[in-house]
């Protein structure tokens, strides 16, 4: 019987693709650490991402690929991530700490952006990264709501810096807090665009991950002033599936080209709904139409989302579905569409390598 070497190890390892880098899991430098004793071989699978959608299929294929060596009888993989920065573009904003700054988006109001950028953060939040969320909609803040804090007021301190308050374990920071619930913003561009500057730079955010903003829907000036002076790492289009969404979708997905901000995918919501008494099936706003605006448009498609009555239920009732039933069909979705997302960031990420980020043991 030979004995095992760690050369061994990593020659098995080698022959492990992640197809989405193109490269293999010791090229691209996730095996750490190996220790070999007798016949048990232990190391850490060191992850892109927390949120990184092959997950469970790279760990099996890591046990079965050294488990299979001669002289091997037990394998041990470790997970850890190490989540890169996103480069900072030049002339524009970076928040300290935060190594991630993504945009949910919209060409129009009503198809459930808002919803999307929670649960989104909520389901990236669950797979270990740290998360915070700005409701970057200033006429029209949802997130207090959403989140169950509406009541909730950020402190200060004494330099007028903004602590943002947390829910569901997300940091989260929005004009509703600020104001009364029946009181409107009544704000020309310029106010607008300098309340926006403030919360990002002005807000105590601490260390991030992902620094989810949830535009106000459209292309106007806030969207305009988000692209043009915020490093950005990518972007999420929200549209539902008929025609007369994506008409308008198409236009913020050209907004964010013509600034040079990376289109992370598209994700489809309310793109079906099944019925739970006879899991009859209903394409009730069309179906597919994401999917083929992602293909048109030569853009990832980063899920589809069904319409179900517990999702407005969970954002009405201050606990979006992905933090109050985790296991739900639909969270499951939201889910699959947030490890998605953040798979897209690395990809952007990895061809702009910037300083070793912080390792993070999530196993």
């Amino acid at each position: 019987m030979q004995e095992v070497s760690e050369s061994h190890v990593l020659d098995a390892l080698t022959k492990i693709k992640d197809p989405d880098l193109g490269k293999d899991l010791v090229s691209l430098k996730m095996i750490k650490d190996i220790q070999i004793c007798g016949d048990s071989v232990a190391f850490t699978l060191e992850l892109i991402t927390p949120a990184h959608p092959r997950k469970d299929q790279f760990l099996e294929e890591c046990k079965m690929a050294v488990g299979t060596l001669e002289g091997v009888k037990s394998v041990n993989v470790r997970l850890a991530s190490n989540i890169a920065s996103s480069a900072v573009t030049p002339g524009k904003m970076s928040v300290p700490g935060v190594k991630n700054i993504l945009a949910v988006a919209s060409g129009k109001g009503g198809v459930g952006k808002s919803t999307v950028a929670v649960n989104i953060a909520l389901a990236l939040s669950s797979e270990g990264a740290d998360v915070g969320i700005l409701d970057a909609d200033i006429y029209g803040p949802s997130q207090p709501l959403m989140l169950g804090i509406p009541n909730e007021r950020p402190h200060a301190d004494e330099k007028n810096r903004i602590y943002p308050l947390e829910a569901h374990g997300v940091r989260v920071m929005s004009m509703g807090f600020l104001i009364d619930e029946d009181s409107p913003v009544i704000w020309r561009g310029p106010m607008v665009m300098k309340a926006l500057t403030q919360f990002l730079s002005e807000t105590v955010w601490g260390d991030l991950d992902y620094l989810i903003l949830d535009l106000p829907p459209g292309t106007g000036d806030a969207q305009l002033t988000i692209v043009q002076q915020v490093s950005l790492a990518g972007a999420v289009i929200v549209s539902t599936p008929q025609d007369i969404a994506l008409l308008d979708a198409r236009k913020g997905l050209q907004m964010f080209r013509k600034t040079d901000v990376p289109i992370l995918g598209i994700i489809e919501n309310m793109s079906y709904y099944e019925c739970p008494s006879c899991n009859h099936r209903e394409n009730i706003f069309d179906t597919g139409g994401g999917e083929r605006a992602a293909e048109k448009y030569e853009v990832p498609f980063l899920g589809s989302i069904p319409l179900d009555v517990k999702v407005r239920l969970g954002g009405d009732q201050g606990s979006p579905i992905v933090a109050s039933e985790n296991q739900n069909p639909v969270a499951q979705a939201f889910k699959e569409a947030a490890r998605n997302v953040a798979l897209q960031i690395a990809i952007v990420n990895s061809s702009a390598p910037t300083s070793v980020p912080e390792l993070k043991i999530i196993e």
